[in-house]
């Protein structure tokens, strides 16, 4: 660097600096007359003294300043200053002229590196505007073009790139809210164990068996509370910013000079079964909202898989295709949300706020009208199938008789002529999937594999529409639509189809084959997109740094249909708004079924190109994890760093190109390197690892041809995961009910992370069962798995030491929580139990038992209210929540821990076939479902748990009332718990009650003489101890 010039440069226009700290950065600006103005001020700095003694690189530089509007001359006050500038000597003009070139300027310098971010080298603006005190930043600079600064100076364009920004940030949970939290948490461990001492340490003589049973109870209550409540110690919020991704990635740099989309390419997965009880037009909607969102057009596809191979789901999807024509630019138009057309022409407000185009009514209304039509041909599908089969049956039938009369002479064989009654396609051939009278080779679990390509891969330029395209004015909007395929995968007798996750691994396949997009959204049939951008924002995570760790994007599951007051939590938003949000501080959310956007390189069962091991007791130690290496790299373990080994390219992982493993599908194979490079986030960072070049993602996708769609029929055929591990340690697992948790549970035990994405407009949409029974079949299913993984190797006890030790407790509660149900239906009937004996848990209910009682409580009030805060959720959600809980878990739970015994001692399987939705009685009451009574087994123990109640209210208060010395706080106690549990069974009770919502007159009359005639039997049979005379009451 050069020397700095001297130190008295400019002390003619300065204070007298005998009483100055030394001179410090001097700023400067030239004048039109080659002359330089001082626009320091050193009588305004305070400058340390150790600036004298040491070496710094600012001392005694000055910095050109740009002419900017404010500093520049004007009118005659400039020219006075000129002309006054003008009258020293040529001599001292000369003089400063060779000094300011013997000046080292910043402005000058050859080296940018002080201006430049450590990070990015990016030019640091705020720091030249600190450093210039300029006031004028990024777009209204004035910038002349007369000035030179030299080769390798500053120039404009440093000025104009814009610096490095991160596509997501944590958004931490208020200290003020979080720290009592935790600390009351603390507080409730510390009281719950100095209550359960004391109720160990001070038994009930007079009562041991229900003393017993208590304690039993209430310390398995306890652990179950710590393996919910550990896992909420660091709950986290996050932010995405939609606007850097597109700065990235869609818009022009000299690595994407068009702005074409750099984005990778996505495919949506829909899966359906059974026609008849997932309405065609639902599943119709869903894919309508698909086709329409906001995402690069090329870059995005969509499946179905028909797991039931019917002929109606398959004309359903070709008639939405063609309204998608005109749904689709429609929305793009008119930004159109939802872009469900039937949530979007449901919706009670006002469809023309915010919207600005003349036009946009005239189109409403039209695109309403071809709705209404296309539901109508939606609805007559059925009908128009059978009809036609019917015809072209008939035809075959007149064929065949011809031909047995020419064979016969012209007359008909006695026996007949015997003609298969077949359901036809629209171009009169034979439908390959399911028949509507099934045959061999045509129902539901024997039928040949169909993949229809019904809507072909878009152009890679827009197609922009024309003033007429259907009676809408598409002009200057993009009218492509993305590539739409039907699968329905190949069932034969004798094999293990495996359900949905068989049906999932199969259009993995699939689309490896004909799209192969780096990242997999799944969505059950009736879940929609509500907001078009949701696929975006998951984008955010998965493109940032650091993203090629994350295994999937969980959404949370919002759900329409659900009456007002959410009897049963269908809601469930203490789940999915706190026990995930809080799942995300750790290693992140579980894998709920639906509305997740995976890595595909993950599914396919490696291992994170990073990841960490937690040893000790609590896993407090962590250490980078060791990956499998193939033997070529064996011997370089002590040589090559752990990172280092994660750059080495795809071909080299041992778990890559075995026949064993994926198949025998060679192009399925090669695909897997090309998903694993497009999934990797943008390198336009030096802390990003793992990362792509810019612009790497600008080719187009090839065009398919017809031995690629033969590959793709290969590969979802029946024989195909023979001798592989497909389901095993590949893609959806097997064996389990819950196929999505253990899915989930896989990927983060090799070191995965997920992230949990709440939108500001909700992601997804869609329904949930409002009536009782169908709801406490839901959570049976739900229990039903968490019992099978309790018994299998996917128990959390067996996970890896890569599994952070919170997290592993999470899993460990997610196969631990239907046995809760045992202990809480024996303590759901201590209450009676106690009023039925005259005795109670404790000996007396003295001022110990009632402080540890209120300190508890008051804890655990204070804890729901701090959780219901962070949380964001209601305190009518939270009290459902816990009326449910106690409402299934005396049910659907305890049913599920029967079920899983069975299936694991025993290997009887439970098969879970929901019951068809039956009509209210007001077809017009979006709630009539609410109000249907439909009797299941699962009604009998919570039946039992409040008949048992109150029948010992009453008997209590009789035994009470005819002692001799009646004992009223033991009554009181009783009738207090006996009292807690009918209140969680209020919503119970409600669905029993059907539509009036109330008891008829004579159940009140006939529970009333029942529970007195009990009660005095009762009476009869077992006085009271302190009644006088031997022989009883009399009656």
């Amino acid at each position: 660097m050069a020397s700095s010039p001297p130190k008295n440069t400019l002390n003619s226009q300065q204070p007298s600096s005998s009483t100055l700290p030394p001179q410090a950065v001097k700023f400067g600006r030239r004048t039109s007359s080659g002359r330089t103005v001082s626009l320091s001020r050193d009588y305004d700095m305070d400058v340390p003294g150790d600036y004298s003694s040491g070496q710094n690189d600012y001392i005694d530089y000055t910095v050109l300043m740009p002419p900017t509007p404010d500093n520049q001359p004007a009118g005659s006050s400039s020219s006075a200053a000129s002309t006054s500038q003008s009258k020293p000597d040529a001599n001292r003009g000369s003089k400063m002229g060779n000094k300011m070139e013997r000046r080292l300027s910043v402005m000058k310098s050859n080296n940018k590196s002080m201006l430049l971010r450590s990070q990015t080298g990016d030019f640091d603006h705020n720091r030249w505007l600190f450093e210039s005190k300029g006031k004028y930043g990024i777009g209204n600079a004035f910038w002349p073009d007369d000035i030179d600064n030299g080769e390798g100076g500053v120039s404009m364009s440093d000025f104009l790139d814009k610096p490095w920004k991160p596509l997501t940030r944590k958004v931490k949970i208020p200290a003020k809210v979080l720290s009592p939290y935790r600390l009351l948490i603390v507080l409730r461990l510390v009281i719950l164990f100095f209550f359960l001492w004391w109720r160990v340490t001070n038994p009930n003589e007079d009562a041991m068996w229900l003393w017993g049973l208590s304690i039993v109870c209430e310390i398995w209550f306890a652990f179950s509370w710590i393996l919910d409540i550990l896992p909420k110690l660091n709950p986290i919020n996050r932010a995405t910013d939609l606007a850097t991704l597109h700065d990235k990635f869609e818009q022009p740099s000299p690595s994407n000079p068009t702005g074409r989309s750099d984005l990778p390419g996505v495919d949506v997965f829909v899966s359906t079964a059974d026609p008849e009880k997932e309405p065609p037009l639902v599943t119709a909607n869903t894919l309508l909202s698909i086709l329409a969102v906001d995402y690069p057009i090329e870059k995005l596809s969509a499946y179905i898989s028909d797991d039931g191979g019917a002929i109606l789901t398959f004309e359903a999807m070709a008639e939405a295709v063609r309204f998608a024509e005109y749904w689709v630019p429609f929305c793009r138009k008119h930004d159109i949300e939802p872009r469900n057309p039937d949530s979007y022409f449901s919706i009670k407000k006002d469809p023309t706020k915010n919207k600005k185009k003349p036009d946009f009514v005239k189109d409403r209304r039209w695109i309403k009208r071809e709705y209404d039509e296309f539901k109508v041909r939606i609805n007559g599908l059925p009908e128009q199938i059978k009809k036609r089969a019917e015809q072209f049956n008939l035809r075959e039938e007149l064929k065949e008789k011809r031909i047995a009369k020419e064979k016969n002479g012209g007359v008909l064989p006695p026996d007949g002529v015997e003609v298969v009654k077949a359901t036809w396609m629209a171009d009169g051939t034979h439908w390959p999937g399911t028949w509507f009278e099934p045959k061999p080779d045509h129902s539901k679990g024997d039928h040949a594999g169909i993949l229809q390509i019904m809507s072909k891969v878009p152009e890679l330029e827009p197609v922009m529409g024309g003033p007429n395209e259907g009676a809408l004015d598409f002009t200057g909007i993009d009218t492509r639509v993305p590539m739409f395929a039907y699968v329905s995968r190949e069932k034969r007798p004798g094999f293990d189809h495996n359900k949905k996750a068989g049906a999932m691994n199969g259009m993995v396949r699939a689309s490896a084959i004909l799209s192969n997009g780096a990242f997999i959204l799944n969505l059950d049939c009736d879940h929609y997109v509500y907001n078009s951008k949701a696929i975006k924002e998951g984008m955010c995570f998965m493109m940032d740094r650091g993203g090629d760790r994350i295994c999937y994007i969980q959404f949370p599951q919002r759900f329409e249909g659900i009456d007002p007051s959410d009897r049963y939590a269908n809601h469930n938003t203490v789940f999915f708004d706190g026990n995930m949000r809080a799942l995300d501080g750790l290693q992140g959310p579980v894998y709920v079924g639906t509305g997740c956007m995976f890595r595909r390189y993950a599914l396919y069962g490696f291992n994170p190109p990073r990841a960490n091991e937690y040893n000790g007791v609590f896993g407090q130690e962590k250490a980078p994890a060791m990956h499998v290496r193939t033997q070529s790299q064996a011997s370089q373990i002590s040589e090559t760093s752990d990172l280092e080994s994660d750059t080495q390219p795809l071909t080299d992982d041992p778990d890559l190109g075995l026949p064993k493993k994926f198949g025998n599908s060679t192009i399925f194979t090669d695909t897997i390197p090309v998903a694993e490079y497009q999934g990797r986030p943008l390198a336009d960072h030096m802390s990003v690892q793992n990362g792509r070049p810019p612009g790497a993602l600008l080719l187009p996708r090839p065009p398919l041809d017809a031995p690629t769609v033969a590959e793709a029929i290969a590969v979802i055929s029946c024989w195909y995961e023979d001798n592989t591990e497909w389901g095993d340690r590949i893609g959806w697992i097997y064996g389990s009910v819950t196929e999505d948790v253990v899915t989930g549970y896989r990927m983060h035990n090799r070191g995965w992370r997920s992230v949990y994405c709440i939108t500001q407009r909700d992601a997804f949409r869609g329904t949930a069962p409002i009536n009782l029974t169908d709801r406490l079949h839901q959570v049976l299913r739900w229990a039903t798995g968490s019992v099978e993984i309790f018994f299998s190797k996917n128990n959390a006890m067996f996970a890896t030491r890569r599994l952070k030790f919170l997290q592993r407790v999470a899993y460990l509660n997610v196969g631990i929580y239907p046995f809760t149900s045992i202990f809480l239906v024996v303590y759901c009937f201590l209450p009676a139990l106690c009023l039925f004996s005259g005795k109670f848990i404790v000996q007396s209910l003295d001022i110990h038992f009632l402080s540890y009682l209120l300190c508890i409580s008051l804890t655990l009030i204070l804890i729901s209210l701090l959780e219901v805060k962070w949380s964001g959720i209601g305190l009518e959600e939270w009290w459902r929540n816990e009326q449910f809980w106690l409402i299934g878990g005396s049910s659907a739970h305890l049913a599920a821990v029967f079920q899983g015994l069975l299936k694991v001692l025993a290997g009887i399987e439970i098969s879970f076939t929901l019951t068809s939705k039956a009509s209210g009685e007001d077809e017009d009451d979006a709630f009539a479902d609410l109000y249907v009574v439909k009797w299941t087994g699962l009604f009998i123990m919570p039946l039992t748990i409040i008949v048992v109640n109150l029948v010992a209210i009453v008997i209590g208060a009789s035994r009470t009332i005819y002692s001799m010395i009646p004992q009223w706080n033991k009554l009181f106690g009783g009738i207090f718990f006996s009292m807690w549990v009918l209140t969680h069974m209020y919503p119970f009770c409600k669905g029993l009650m059907g539509r009036r919502g109330k008891v008829p007159t004579i159940v009140y009359v006939w529970s009333g003489l029942v529970s007195i005639t009990v009660s005095l039997l009762w009476i009869t049979i077992s006085p009271p101890d302190d009644v006088s005379g031997g022989g009883g009451f009399s009656v």
